[in-house]
């Protein structure tokens, strides 16, 4: 579905949208989907903000940064530790901002990108939501040296939709102190 987006085959707007027909049909019938079963058996689609283009972003990424390893505590898997290699800048309302880019240490690797917002628990799921996440090839690539930062693309963790999945979640750094008001909204979770 990343790579649709990345070929630049339709407008940013209608890719987005084709983008979240495609992740629908994913939930609603790969047999590795997110939600139980009882979940999908009703499920008529994920809920998202309208698109907006002011919240797509293609940023430098300040890799000189403070070296650093978070340790995350999941339910069944142990502890998976996240590596800061980089930080990107940028504006929401004339507000700047930045967010920490991590690599995840084991595991299959790459690069993790979790926030949480002011919109969290109020209208997305209260532990925070992902914009990339390159083991699962949730990346829209970069364009030259910069690093394609979409927040129409955010998306909930596993976690957000039933309790059987234990997710790593944004750390207090990644915690913006903006609204942001795009990609997916909070899905009812199954306990």
């Amino acid at each position: 579905m990343y790579a649709g987006v990345r070929a630049g085959r339709s407008n940013p707007e209608t890719a987005c949208l084709e983008f979240r027909h495609a992740r629908d049909d994913l939930f609603r019938a790969h047999p590795q989907s997110a939600l139980a079963p009882e979940q999908r058996a009703v499920f008529t689609g994920l809920p998202y903000f309208r698109y907006d283009p002011s919240l797509r972003f293609t940023l430098p990424v300040d890799t000189m940064v403070e070296a650093g390893v978070i340790e995350v505590h999941l339910r069944d898997d142990g502890i998976m530790r996240l590596r800061r290699v980089g930080r990107v800048r940028f504006s929401i309302g004339g507000r700047g901002v930045s967010l920490s880019l991590f690599w995840i240490m084991g595991y299959g690797g790459g690069v993790f990108l979790p926030f949480k917002d002011l919109t969290s628990a109020e209208t997305t799921y209260q532990g925070g939501r992902y914009l990339l996440d390159t083991i699962k090839g949730a990346d829209l690539g970069g364009e030259g040296t910069r690093l394609v930062v979409d927040f129409n693309y955010a998306y909930n963790p596993s976690c957000a939709y039933q309790a059987r999945w234990d997710c790593p979640l944004a750390p207090e750094e990644n915690h913006l102190p903006v609204a942001i008001p795009a990609g997916e909204q909070r899905f009812p979770r199954v306990s």
